[in-house]
Order: structure tokens, then sequence, then C-alpha cells
């Protein structure tokens, strides 16, 4: 029996802890790896990363468009670095934010969450904003394959503030909206006590009260940009996510990847450590989020 993603997120946050590292290659990180601009560059530091990341972390996150630019060599690189991190025990992200409608989002579906596909994933992160009935078959399919999706609700780009903190005629925001509707579709799959495998990407820089969001029902993991580079510190954990502290995955790239290939392993397991020690202490007590009253 195929187990579900979310219990599966569940399994590598309590054995590893929250930190997923991002593989984000980045053309002045392949310089400073003295690593080419090519299609072989961006294998070589993908590979790199997942070595450093095996056995220290539960999840990696790639991020599709930096492989992407090198065309056909590029989308090889990628399905070597996805395939060599599964293979190593880690949950893969595919940073790819799809979106769209009918037979064109059953494609993508089909290329990212199909067994045995040449770009199979563990999750891949996808667009609702053309609605979220959009997302609806490709939600089906995860749950069926063991698969999982992190839908946008509540980015960190300052940009999306306006348009995702907007609300509808029930007064919810549209990232409340976007949780909600998700989470309908959720509740048909999963039992009491499980999470969910549609999670959510939520920014640790976003003000919870002033984006109108609260925890999701059923609980599903979230997949949190912002700590790191954009300022974000696992320390904060509890007091940004509260209640939810739990089910987030602690996302950082260039706070990781700055460290150069020498001194990658050492700088996971730091980050590793203190976002673990971060989700111990918010599993001990639920505090407010900054800013509750």
């Amino acid at each position: 029996m195929t187990v579900p993603f979310g219990e599966r997120v569940r399994a590598g946050l309590d054995r590893r802890g929250p930190l997923c590292v991002g593989i984000d290659p980045h053309p002045g990180l392949l310089a400073e790896w003295g690593l080419p601009e090519s299609g072989e560059g961006v294998r070589e530091f993908g590979l790199r990363v997942v070595a450093a990341a095996a056995e220290r972390v539960a999840v990696v996150k790639p991020q599709v468009s930096f492989f992407e630019r090198w065309g056909s060599e590029g989308l090889r690189a990628l399905e070597d670095v996805s395939r060599e991190a599964r293979a190593a025990g880690l949950l893969v992200i595919a940073d790819a934010k799809r979106g769209d409608i009918g037979s064109t989002m059953d494609a993508y579906a089909q290329a990212w969450l199909t067994p045995g596909a040449a770009l199979e994933a563990d999750a891949l992160t996808v667009s609702p904003y053309l609605g979220v009935g959009s997302l609806a078959g490709t939600i089906e399919r995860a749950y069926d394959a063991g698969k999982g999706v992190f839908v946008l609700a509540a980015t960190s780009n300052p940009e999306s503030r306006g348009l995702q903190s907007s609300v509808d005629p029930q007064g919810r925001t549209v990232s409340q909206r976007v949780i909600d509707e998700v989470s309908e579709l959720n509740a048909r799959h999963v039992a009491g006590g499980q999470w969910a495998s549609a999670g959510f990407v939520v920014g640790a820089t976003v003000d919870w009260r002033a984006a109108g969001i609260a925890r999701s029902t059923p609980p599903a993991p979230l997949l949190a940009p912002g700590f790191g580079h954009q300022g974000a510190r696992p320390d904060q954990l509890g007091a940004i996510f509260g209640e939810a502290a739990p089910t987030v995955l602690v996302s950082e790239s260039r706070s990781i990847l700055s460290a150069g290939p020498v001194m990658i392993d050492s700088v996971i397991e730091e980050h590793a450590d203190a976002a673990r020690a971060a989700r111990t202490s918010a599993g001990r007590s639920v505090p407010e989020r900054d800013g509750d009253e």
C-alpha cells in the first residue's frame, strides 16, 4: 500500500527535522562553485547538493527554472538530480508553479506526478489562479499516486499582497479562499489524524492576520520560503506559524548554497540542527503569532 505524501512528509520531518534545502543553481552560484554555466554545470551543482543533503534533511526542492533555461540538456540534468535525490531517500518537491486548465493541467500532472515518468517528483508546486477547481484533477492524481502538491496561498514576495489579501463577498481573503477550497478537496481523502497531501505555500515573511489566513483543516504541510536570505529565522518558527509550526517545511536556498562546495555539508548540518530545535521548541507550547492579541 502506498503511503500518502502528507504522511511521508510528516515522517520525514519527525525523523530529520523541517529544513528543506533548495537546489537553485543561479549563474552567480555556479561561478562561485567553479562550475560552468551549462546543463552539465547545473547537473553537477544539483548532484553535489543532493550528496550534502542526504542523511541530513528529509526534503529538497529543485527550482525548475534554473534547469529549464538550458533546454533539453538542463531537463536531463534535472531528471538526474531528482532521480539521485529520490534514490538517496530524499523527498523531492519540483518548484515549477504549474497552473492551467483541462487537458493541459492533466499533462503537467502526468509529467511530474506519475511514477516512473522522466521528471518524476514527490510533489509539485502549483498555482490556483485559474481557480482551485482547475487543480482538482491534479490533486486527485496526486492522491492516487501517493504524490503531493503545494498550492500557492500566501507567498513571500511583496508584489503578491494586494491580490492575495483581496476580500471576496463572503469576507475571505483570496489566500484563505484558496486554503478553504483545497481543504475541501483534501477532506475527501484524509482519514482522522492524517496530514493531507495537498499542502500550501505560505511565506515565512507573511503576516497571517494581515493576510486573513488560518490553519487548514485537515492539517496539511506548509512549504515556507522566506527563511534565510529573505530575513526570517528558524528560531521564529513558532512565533510566525503558531499551532501550524509542526507542519512547516523551513525552505532555505541561497543562505545555504552560498557557503560553497567545501562548506555546504557543515552548513546544511548546522541549519538542519537549528530548524529541528525550533520545531521541537514550537511543539512544546503553541505561542501566539507576532501581532496576535
